[in-house]
C-alpha cells in the first residue's frame, strides 16, 4: 500500500498534458499558428476533434455537444475539411505526417461515410502513407458499419470510453452501457485489426465502492485490454456545469479516493500490466510499454504515448497545436469555428508562445511524470529544495547531485512533485482537480 500524506495533496495540480497548460493560456495572434505550420520539419502528428455526442454524460469535461441536429454537424464537418485543406498549404513538403488521432466527444457520433470521407482527404492533402491511426470511442454509438470503417482506414488503436462496468455508477454519471454491448464493441474492433485497445475507467464515481472499482478492472482484462486509463474523477462543476447533475454527497471522500486509486494499481500490476506513468497500464508487449522501459515515453494533449514527434497540428475546434515553441488552441465556438475555417482561415487565438525557460520546466515536468527522475538545473534545484523538503524526508522523492526521482512509494505524488516546477500553477491552481 502507499504511504498516505493528505496534507501533501490537497492543492489542486494540472494533469499536466502540456507545459503551460491550457489554463495559462492568452491571446495570440492567428498568424502565429500560421508561422508555426510552416516551420515545421520532419515527422508531425494530426489530431482531429469531433466534438459531438449521441448522449452528453454528467461528468464530461470534454468540448462536446449532442449530435442531434444533423444540420450542424454537417457544417462542421465541411469546415472541417476546409481547415484539412488550409493547414496542408502551409505544412512544409518535406514534413511528413506519422500519427493521426480522431478524439472528441465521441468520433463515432458522425456516420461511418462521414469518417471515411475525413480519411480520404488526409490522404489527399497530406503525406500520410504508412501513417498509424487512432480513434477514440462511445460503445453506446458503436456498429459493425463502424467496425467495417475502421478496418477499411487501417485503424490499428482505439480507445473505448467504459468508465465503469457497475450499473448503478453508470446511471449516477449518465453513461448506462450494458456488459454485451462492451462485448460486442471489443470484437468488433478486433475483428477489424485494432491490435492495441485501451479501456478509459474511472475511479472516485458516486457510490463507488472499492469492490465495484476492482470488478470493473477485472473485466477489462478478461476482455483483453492491451491498455487501461484509469482516471480520477474530477468533480468541478464551477468550470463544468453538467457535473450538477452529479450528486456530490455521494462521491467517495478524500482517503476513499486514494484507496481505489492504491488498490486499482495493485490489481493491475498482479495481473501482469506495467505502469505507465501515474495513471496508465499496459501488457508487456504492447508499444506504451516497450516506450516506458526503453525511457521513450512522451505526454502530450492525448495524455502517456510513444508519438515521438514534438509536433502536433490540432484540426477541428478547441484542438490543440503542439511546436516547441508555441501552443495554440482553435476557436472553442463551435459556430466561429465553422465561419473562420469555411472561409479558409486558421481559427486559432488562444494560446502561449513557450520561452527557454518554459521548455526546460516543461522537459523536467514530462520527465518527472513519464520516467520518475529528472536532472535539474542548479538554478531549478535551488527554486524548489524548500518545497521538494516534505516529499523527500518522507521518503516519497530523492535527491542524488542535481538528480531528483521519484520513489515508488511517491507515485500517487508525482503530479504534485512536478506541479513544484511550474511557475504558473498560483495563478490558476483553482481550476485543476485534486492529484489523487
Amino acid at each position: 500500500m502507499w504511504p498516505y500524506h493528505p496534507e501533501l495533496l490537497e492543492t489542486p495540480v494540472p494533469r499536466y498534458t502540456s507545459y503551460p497548460t491550457a489554463a495559462d493560456f492568452g491571446k495570440i495572434e492567428t498568424s502565429s499558428l500560421t508561422h508555426a505550420i510552416e516551420g515545421a520539419t520532419g515527422d508531425v502528428s494530426l489530431y482531429l476533434h469531433i466534438p459531438f455526442c449521441e448522449k452528453i454524460c454528467f461528468y464530461c469535461g470534454c468540448n462536446t455537444a449532442a449530435s442531434g441536429r444533423r444540420q450542424r454537424l454537417e457544417s462542421y464537418l465541411e469546415a472541417l475539411h476546409r481547415e484539412i485543406e488550409t493547414v496542408a498549404t502551409l505544412l512544409p513538403s518535406t514534413s511528413r505526417v506519422r500519427r493521426i488521432a480522431f478524439g472528441g466527444g465521441s468520433p463515432n457520433a458522425i456516420k461511418p461515410s462521414e469518417f471515411l470521407d475525413l480519411i480520404d482527404a488526409l490522404h489527399r492533402h497530406f503525406r500520410c502513407s504508412g501513417a498509424e491511426y487512432s480513434i477514440e470511442l462511445d460503445p453506446r454509438t458503436m456498429t459493425s458499419e463502424w467496425g467495417n470503417a475502421i478496418a477499411e482506414a487501417g485503424v490499428t488503436r482505439a480507445s473505448m470510453g467504459v468508465q465503469t462496468f457497475a450499473a448503478h455508477c453508470q446511471r449516477a454519471i449518465g453513461r448506462e452501457q450494458d456488459d454485451a454491448l462492451i462485448c460486442r464493441s471489443t470484437d468488433w474492433l478486433r475483428d477489424a485489426g485494432v491490435t492495441s485497445l485501451n479501456f478509459d475507467l474511472m475511479y472516485g464515481l458516486p457510490r463507488q465502492s472499492k469492490e465495484n472499482l476492482s470488478d470493473s478492472l477485472e473485466y477489462a482484462k478478461l476482455l483483453g485490454a492491451d491498455r487501461i486509463a484509469l482516471f480520477g474523477y474530477a468533480h468541478v462543476p464551477h468550470m463544468v456545469p453538467r457535473q450538477r447533475m452529479i450528486d456530490a454527497s455521494a462521491l467517495p471522500g478524500k482517503d476513499e479516493r486514494f484507496e481505489m486509486a492504491a488498490v486499482g494499481h495493485s490489481y493491475l500490476v498482479r495481473e501482469g500490466y506495467l505502469p505507465v506513468g501515474f495513471d496508465h497500464f499496459a501488457l508487456p508487449d504492447d508499444s506504451l510499454a516497450k516506450a516506458t522501459r526503453s525511457g521513450a515515453l512522451r505526454r502530450n494533449f492525448q495524455g502517456f504515448t510513444d508519438d515521438p514527434s514534438t509536433t502536433i497540428i490540432g484540426l477541428g475546434s478547441s484542438s490543440i497545436s503542439s511546436f516547441p515553441e508555441l501552443l495554440a488552441q482553435n476557436e472553442k465556438n463551435s459556430g466561429r469555428y465553422r465561419m473562420l475555417s469555411s472561409q479558409g482561415r486558421l481559427s486559432a487565438t488562444l494560446g502561449i508562445a513557450r520561452s527557454a525557460e518554459d521548455q526546460l520546466r516543461g522537459k523536467v515536468i514530462k520527465q518527472l511524470l513519464c520516467q520518475g527522475l529528472a536532472r535539474l538545473s542548479p538554478c531549478l534545484l535551488h527554486s524548489a529544495s524548500i518545497e521538494l523538503r516534505p516529499f523527500v524526508e518522507r521518503q516519497l522523492a530523492t535527491i542524488e547531485g542535481l538528480t531528483l526521482k521519484i520513489t515508488p512509494g511517491g507515485l500517487p505524488y508525482a503530479r504534485v512533485i512536478a506541479s513544484l516546477f511550474d511557475t504558473y500553477r498560483d495563478i490558476t491552481m483553482r481550476r485543476f482537480s485534486s492529484a489523487i
